[in-house]
């Protein structure tokens, strides 16, 4: 965290990839897991038509995925559960079905969205059960602990999330005492780096609830969290997220700036050997896709704060910080 409060949760796997290196490891063998594969589901990101809808679940069918995850946010509840009813109709009998309404961190910059209300959750549940979905992520507000833990006590269907919990372990930790959720899935880039996704995995299985990560970042996140689940994850029982959203989110897409994108082989993903968070940037396309936003060295930092707080103020915080 920056003295300013803002949390830099993204930064921290970076010295875990460093350490697993210089051990000679992947990062889950330093954490004490085995190699070998782990389960995909394919998470969409858009909401689309149901006929839309299913021709993309027949299409990640045959690529090999037997799990799905929808997005709904319609203002229109008959809409969403359309929707998810048009995707069980067509696939449930060979695909995992699984929701994911978004509630929790509502994005509105684009275009307006719903805000579902407990009732609305409830409503949003009971169609789920009757329909076998296997999961609904984040269906309210990520604050409203009352009623999440409500609903969770409620739905016949595990009620899941934690991935944006910026408030990252002592936030999670309380909410995994109250049971806010069935199922947890925070994601380490968010919720608290590394180092505080362990514990909170730690805590879930102590309290007997399942942990899986969510991954929709890019294909360093998804590595992060890849790691952890290897690390933590039930691979037995367990779904790993894959996203993939063709044509708006396709594997080169998210993966650009990885000499070698995560490629799936029917719905699996075999754990990379390679030690650290196993993968390497592809620098020339870093180069034609990033841009470097800041760049400091212990001088030009000093300058900057004698130019931007004067000479007196930058020797107080130098002082402080050599404490």
């Amino acid at each position: 965290m920056s003295y300013l409060g803002q949390r830099h949760y993204w930064i921290e796997p970076a010295f875990w990839d460093i350490k697993a290196k210089k051990a000679g490891m992947p990062l889950y063998r330093l954490l004490g897991a085995d190699g070998g594969r782990v389960r995909l589901y394919a998470s969409t990101g858009e909401v689309r038509s149901p006929e839309a809808r299913v021709e993309e679940a027949e299409a990640r069918y045959r690529e090999g995925f037997r799990a799905i995850k929808l997005r709904v946010h319609d203002f229109a509840e008959s809409v969403d559960i359309a929707q998810v009813e048009a995707v069980v109709r067509a696939v449930g009998d060979r695909m995992k079905v699984a929701v994911d309404a978004n509630q929790a961190w509502r994005v509105t910059t684009v275009s307006d969205a719903p805000l579902w209300n407990l009732a609305r959750a409830k409503r949003f549940a009971d169609a789920c059960a009757d329909m076998g979905v296997a999961w609904i992520e984040e269906p309210l507000p990520m604050d409203a602990y009352d009623d999440l833990a409500e609903l969770t006590r409620y739905s016949k269907v595990p009620i899941a999330g934690g991935e944006l919990h910026t408030g990252g372990l002592a936030e999670l930790r309380m909410m995994i005492e109250r049971r806010c959720y069935r199922w947890f899935q925070p994601d380490a880039m968010f919720t608290g780096g590394i180092a505080q996704t362990l514990e909170v995995i730690r805590l879930c299985r102590a309290a007997g609830l399942p942990y899986t990560p969510h991954t929709w970042t890019n294909g360093i996140g998804f590595a992060v969290n890849l790691q952890l689940m290897a690390a933590g994850g039930d691979r037995e029982e367990g779904l790993l997220e894959y996203p993939i959203n063709p044509p708006s989110w396709t594997v080169p897409a998210r993966d650009a700036v990885l000499a070698v994108p995560w490629t799936h082989d029917r719905g699996e993903l075999e754990l990379p050997t390679s030690p650290g968070l196993g993968f390497d940037i592809d620098h020339k396309a870093l180069r034609r896709h990033g841009t470097r936003f800041h760049s400091a060295g212990r001088l030009s930092v000093a300058v900057k704060a004698v130019r931007e707080k004067g000479l007196k103020t930058a020797l107080d915080i130098n002082k402080a910080r050599r404490r």
